[in-house]
């Protein structure tokens, strides 16, 4: 099976041109148009071609006000040094977007040196696979550019002659621990076979453009030293979860990235023990060490004042009586701390009792884990029921689409043992659930076929691990080339354990069920622990399922669902400074919207469906006349040109005992004489490729701005300006000359509202008399308000939510309308509607405000009355 990846989507395309827009002003890529050598973007030296500013800070600064104020971000003061913020939710298509921002830099302004910096072998491992599966895509997006990939190996330090000498595109990517250390690494140290140069002067003579992955793992003054030291360009930082945001350039965060539906929705399964006060109960949950002394954290119960509770106590060294921290509980005589050992992690006591970090005595932590695997497998089979029934009517008869289980386990012996109790109880579980007859037409395959371990080894044998061991590299290394494999309905393999260690840098998009396995409350960030399946998952035809009822991901905890949704509430408000609250569902708190006994006999609701069930395509009209007058004002308003300019920077370099240090000293700016520079590009013909506009219309705009004698100061600065004002007016013109007429013989089948279950939060369902369903799933304010308004109406006989499936094509994408109702005074009418907080064109988006606007085309060819409103009161 092939991935396919879509070059279209809308919030990844943001992404990438807000990093392009950066560099408006610099020379477009030669080729593109005649240049002389001396106008060329790359700085050549002794060592090497080098990437080349030829813009200055005021430029650049000024760009990222324009794109900040764009994308509705703080706008900076002052140009916080050539670093760049992007903020993409996980599973959004962070990798994507940078590796493709490449690709697009290196089309438009011949930026061709490229360092992808990350802090662990496991993000470094991703990287790769990623850039494998998506090379033939950027070729084809990227008129089959000649590109390089390989990543940093220190025994090779050769090829860094090669990333610094060659013409063509270079991507190295590099691990923070190969070059942050002045004392031990290669690169720092002079090589006989590089004429006695050290490595990374290849790479400094090569000026790259700096891409950091998870920048907030590399915030440490030796990390940021090491970064300086490779003389980037400029430095492009891609996380979800910045700790520092530098010149914040675009924002996907998670509330916006759950709302857009471009990540699965999340249910919770909260697996609870439900305490015993009959027998003692502790549990080991930490021991820290000192010069001075040895403390631990551990569980019991205590008597207070309504009686027995559980809670968490401290205790230093030996000698603490349980009884007495138990406040006198009978069931605790005899436990006295003998000693807490912290260099193996135990605590004994003086009856014999010894217990491991992690450990409990006296509760019910194995019955636990047993549910949590039991109910993880019952969910697994769930989703491939739904899936079996769904999938036919979204994608075809002969689209597959693969489930997959993760299991997160803190103690691998316990299942990578022959006799291990995790391997013996999903196993038992398996077989039980199996045979269940709502199973049967699943065919469920053996279960020795269903499940594997990825853990690191030691001799051959799996090991706990930290996660950042050579063994771990191998574990790491064995999932991502496993990747594509996993997706294969023609793979058996549908269950995956791994050690915990392991969370960070693995996903899968078809991952649908995560269960962490440990004998205390997980202890991994909620964020962490939910990206690993938050991907929208890939079909057998390598093509991504956008569909709601499938795209849900199930978290097996050990907690209740109630801590846990705060939990990760509280994680992203402090980390994205954003609200998550009701986003989250608990999968036992949630409700079906029944289709009504008889809706199909409903007669409001035929005529209704009657209106509006016809499929459309539209056509495109615009006055070539109006284009040129609207253009070329557009271009003869806007912002005057600046001559080209060189920054040059001094450094300082010093050694030191953790590495290779820099600090700037000065900057100066050489301006460009563009007479001398370079020669007038051929305007026309790159416009032409970039609009589809003929050359006629095209040099009737330039005439028109009254600008063209400004070209030789700054050419590319003028493309940019004339493209950005006919683009904009183009696309205008384009939708108010939008036309849609119906299409003979097709409609938008009844037979969808029975295939197709809502299944919301109960939160979010609210019962109604007057529709098909006895409740709508609401998914804001202002449709709450609504809803609660239109059913208690008596003069509205009928409304419906239109459903997902319910698409109408336009040329910015698909668009989804809200509501299709039936309200009766003196005769019945029918209306559509779109709900928003407002109706000022300049509050919504302008691609949102487009489509609205090519949805009333669309009904108006349907003779059917639609409209915007704000509430219910405007029906």
């Amino acid at each position: 099976m092939k991935i396919k990846f879509d070059s279209r989507q809308p919030y990844q395309r943001e992404a990438l041109n807000s990093v392009i827009n950066l560099f408006e002003g610099q020379r477009l890529k030669a080729g593109t148009f005649e240049l002389t050598l001396s106008a060329s973007n790359e700085l050549v030296s002794e060592l090497g071609l080098g990437n080349q500013l030829t813009i200055d800070n005021d430029t650049i600064l000024t760009n990222l006000r324009t794109v900040q104020q764009a994308n509705s971000l703080p706008k900076s003061e002052v140009l916080n040094g050539l670093n760049f913020s992007v903020e993409m939710e996980t599973g959004t298509g962070k990798t994507y977007v940078y590796l493709r921002t490449i690709f697009a830099l290196n089309e438009r302004y011949g930026f061709a040196k490229f360092i992808v910096v990350v802090p662990s072998v496991a993000i470094r491992e991703g990287v790769m696979t990623s850039q494998r599966l998506m090379g033939d895509h950027f070729r084809e997006l990227y008129d089959n550019v000649a590109f390089d990939t390989w990543i940093y190996d220190s025994r090779q330090v050769t090829k860094l002659r090669q990333f610094a000498q060659s013409n063509t595109l270079q991507i190295l990517i590099m691990n923070i621990d190969s070059f942050n250390k002045q004392a031990n690494n290669v690169i720092h140290q002079e090589r006989d076979q590089l004429s006695g140069r050290r490595p990374i002067e290849f790479i400094q003579a090569a000026c790259p453009i700096v891409i950091l992955d998870e920048p907030q793992n590399m915030e440490s003054e030796q990390a940021k030293n090491a970064i300086a030291s490779l003389n980037p360009l400029c430095t492009l930082r891609y996380s979800a979860t910045h700790r520092n945001l530098y010149n914040q350039v675009y924002k996907l965060d998670p509330v916006r990235a759950y709302d857009l539906k471009l990540v699965k929705r999340i249910d919770v399964n909260s697996v609870l023990d439900d305490p015993d006060f009959n027998q003692p109960f502790i549990q080991i949950q930490g021991i820290s060490a000192t010069k001075t002394q040895v403390s631990a954290k551990m569980i019991l119960d205590y008597n207070s004042k309504v009686g027995p509770q559980r809670k968490t106590v401290s205790i230093k060294g030996s000698g603490a009586d349980l009884f007495d921290l138990s406040g006198g509980r009978a069931n605790y005589k005899n436990f006295i701390v003998d000693e807490i050992n912290a260099a193996d992690g135990y605590i004994s006591f003086t009856n014999g009792l010894l217990l491991y970090v992690g450990q409990s005595y006296g509760g019910r932590t194995d019955e636990v884990l047993r549910v949590q695997i039991k109910e993880t497998i019952r969910e697994h089979f769930d989703r491939e029921l739904k899936v079996k029934k769904l999938l036919p009517s979204i994608a075809g008869p002969d689209v597959k689409l693969k489930i997959l289980s993760l299991f997160f386990i803190d103690r691998v012996i316990n299942y990578a043992a022959e006799d291990g109790k995790i391997r013996y109880w999903f196993e038992q579980a398996y077989k039980e659930l199996s045979i269940l007859p709502k199973y049967l037409e699943l065919e469920p395959l053996p279960v020795e076929k269903v499940h594997s371990g990825y853990f690191a080894t030691y001799k051959g044998i799996p090991k706990d691990t930290r996660g950042d061991t050579a063994a771990d590299d191998e574990a790491y290394e064995l999932i991502m080339r496993d990747k594509e494999r996993l997706l294969s309905v023609e793979e058996p393999l549908r269950f995956i354990f791994s050690h915990s260690a392991l969370r960070e840098g693995w996903d899968n998009p078809n991952v649908f069920q995560i269960c962490t396995l440990n004998e205390t409350k997980s202890e991994l960030k909620k964020r962490q622990e939910i990206g690993r399946g938050l991907r929208l998952p890939v079909m057998s035809n390598g093509e991504r399922c956008f569909d709601e009822a499938i795209n849900r991901l199930t978290v097996v905890a050990n907690e209740h669902y109630d801590e846990f949704a705060r939990q990760l509430q509280t994680e992203i408000e402090e980390e994205c400074g954003v609200s998550f609250i009701g986003r989250l569902t608990n999968k036992k708190e949630t409700r079906l919207a029944n289709l009504k006994p008889g809706w199909r006999l409903n007669a409001d609701f035929h005529a209704l469906w009657d209106r509006i069930k016809r499929h459309t395509r539209y056509s495109v009209r615009y006055d070539t006349h109006t284009l040129i007058e609207r253009a070329a004002h557009k271009l003869a308003t806007s912002n005057k040109l600046k001559p080209a300019r060189i920054s040059v920077q001094k450094s300082q370099m010093t050694m030191t005992d953790v590495g290779l240090e820099t600090q700037l000293v000065s900057v100066r700016e050489a301006e460009i004489y563009p007479e001398a520079a370079f020669e007038i590009p051929d305007i026309l013909g790159y416009l032409q490729a970039k609009t589809e506009l003929t050359r006629q219309t095209l040099a009737e705009i330039l005439i028109k701005s009254g600008r063209l004698d400004e070209v030789k100061q700054n050419p590319q600065q003028f493309l940019d300006q004339a493209l950005s004002a006919i683009t904009t007016e183009l696309r205008t013109l384009m939708v108010d000359g939008i036309k849609y007429e119906c299409v003979d013989g097709k409609v938008y089948e009844m037979l969808l509202f029975e295939n197709r279950e809502v299944n919301g939060a109960l939160t979010n369902m609210i019962d109604v008399e007057n529709s098909i369903f006895d409740s709508i799933e609401v998914d804001s304010n202002t449709e709450r308000q609504f809803v609660e308004s239109m059913r208690g109406r008596q003069d509205i006989k009928l409304f419906i939510k239109l459903p997902g499936w319910f698409m109408i094509d336009t040329p910015l994408g698909k668009y989804n309308p809200d509501w299709a109702i039936v309200k009766e005074h003196d005769e019945k009418v029918y209306l559509v509607r779109e709900t928003k907080g407002s109706k000022e064109e300049l509050k919504l988006r302008a691609s949102e405000w487009a489509k609205i606007r090519c949805g009333k085309a669309h009904f108006d060819a349907l003779g059917v009355d639609y409209d915007v409103v704000t509430s219910a009161s405007e029906i």
